[in-house]
């Protein structure tokens, strides 16, 4: 039992590490997807924002308001690019967190397994040993059990 007991530890220390992996999982995908709505907000906005000046522009507008929008649309651009950047790092993020989780989720299976085939192991053990205390209180009973012949003469 002591083997066993050895295996039901390292199965608890294996669900706490995984369960420390799925936090960090859940954790990563928030993160991800809080950078994809940032994004999303930066791609709107100058979609937005292009719409607008395209607008004015149209009526015409002073060389001033024209590099004004230029120089804005260049910062814009920039911010858009360090987001898909930081959206593809927090993507990684979120795929090596993956796999950590499966290799936890992993061990834990192999040790619930190993668990369930040693118990298996033990119970046939139990049972044959059952089986043979059996037939030898049998073989015991029926050597010791005086004949019913044994009077008759």
């Amino acid at each position: 039992m002591n083997r066993m007991h050895a295996l039901l530890t390292l199965l608890q220390q294996a669900e706490s590490a995984r369960d420390a992996a799925q936090l960090a999982h859940q954790r990563t995908q928030a993160d991800l997807q809080a950078a994809r709505a940032q994004q999303t907000q930066l791609l709107d906005y100058r979609r937005d924002n292009e719409q607008r000046y395209r607008t004015q522009f149209s009526q015409g507008s002073s060389i001033e308001i024209v590099r004004h929008y230029q120089s804005f649309m260049q910062r814009l651009t920039q911010a858009i690019e360090q987001q898909e950047r930081i959206v593809a790092q927090q993507q990684r993020r979120v795929d090596t967190a993956r796999e950590t989780l499966q290799q936890h989720e992993l061990q834990v299976a192999s040790i619930r397994k190993l668990i369930e085939r040693r118990t298996r192991e033990k119970q046939q053990r139990d049972d044959k040993r059952d089986q043979r205390q059996t037939d030898e209180a049998a073989s015991r009973a029926a050597t010791h059990k005086p004949s019913m012949f044994a009077n008759a003469y």
